[in-house]
């Protein structure tokens, strides 16, 4: 179905996406430093307050239509895969990574998402779009730095994250042809609870303070507001115009990161986001002519 395209609109819900996930981040982080609670109870609590603020949303898509579907045991995976990558992100923040060094390795999700098109979907990936993803992962490596003395092993975690979004991402492609957006969220946000209750049982630790608790709510309220705000965006506008605007999460997190922690990102930071930035765009323009080209075969 086709919409207006209002990109002012667009732009505007995919910035307050990227805002208030900087500040999930940042509460989550200091919850989980500062109250010592596990990265995995973080995840539970978060998003299972998430889950309650935003049911009202998932009633208007039509809960009993869009829990229609023959491809179940799909949703299940998919699921997992994306809750996977929450709590690998998730125990990142707790180690602690940085904010600014963490979401930049996220940045590189779109990367993995080209590789698994060309070996699992069986998709055509071009040299040009093969030398834009290893140019993509040398940015990486230069945020990184394994080859530093203080290099640690916490600081792959993010990009696990990334990895398995990005399978996550390419289910969603894949389960696209057989399932609405509206059942991909639903069941999304109704599966991701019992798999995060899973997880959390081995050392589940209560918060013991209101203040903490504030905090958690606050994350979840932010998680949920995130998720809605990033669904309004591709509802209002074009899909290739809103995508570029989720970059600003990168600025967003250091600043947060900054506010909060007094973390201050090298120079290396900026220069690897950015080669990342230019790959995974060019790449998401190489999509989108494709796509354009498909479409007017068609015509």
């Amino acid at each position: 179905m086709s919409h207006q395209h209002n990109p002012i609109q667009g732009a505007s819900w995919m910035l307050i996406a990227g805002l208030a996930f900087a500040l999930v981040n940042s509460l989550a982080q200091y919850v989980s430093i500062n109250f010592g609670i596990p990265s995995t109870t973080v995840a539970l609590i978060q998003y299972a307050i998430a889950l309650v603020a935003i049911f009202p949303w998932l009633r208007t898509l039509g809960l009993r239509r869009a829990l229609r579907t023959q491809h179940f045991g799909m949703h299940c995976l998919r699921v997992f895969l994306a809750v996977i990558g929450i709590q690998l992100w998730l125990w990142a923040l707790a180690y602690p990574v940085p904010i600014w060094q963490g979401i930049a390795l996220l940045m590189t999700s779109p990367l993995f998402a080209t590789i698994g098109s060309g070996i699992f979907l069986k998709e055509k990936v071009g040299t040009a779009r093969w030398v834009a993803t290893l140019t993509g992962f040398l940015g990486a490596m230069l945020i990184l730095e394994p080859w530093a003395d203080g290099f640690n092993w916490a600081s792959l975690l993010p990009v696990g994250a990334a990895f398995f979004w990005a399978s996550y991402s390419l289910m969603v492609k894949k389960m696209s042809a057989y399932d609405p957006p509206a059942t991909m969220v639903v069941y999304l946000l109704i599966l991701i609870t019992p798999f995060n209750i899973f997880l959390a049982v081995p050392d589940f630790t209560m918060p013991d303070t209101g203040f903490s608790w504030l905090l958690l709510f606050g994350a979840g309220l932010m998680t949920a507001l995130a998720q809605w705000a990033i669904a309004k965006a591709y509802a209002v506008a074009d899909a290739s115009f809103v995508q570029p605007f989720d970059h600003a999460k990168l600025p967003l997190n250091v600043l947060a990161g900054w506010l909060v922690f007094g973390w201050v990102p090298p120079g290396r930071l900026w220069l690897g986001a950015a080669i990342i930035i230019a790959s995974v765009a060019f790449i998401t323009q190489w999509e989108n002519k494709k796509a354009a080209g498909q479409q007017a075969a068609k015509a």
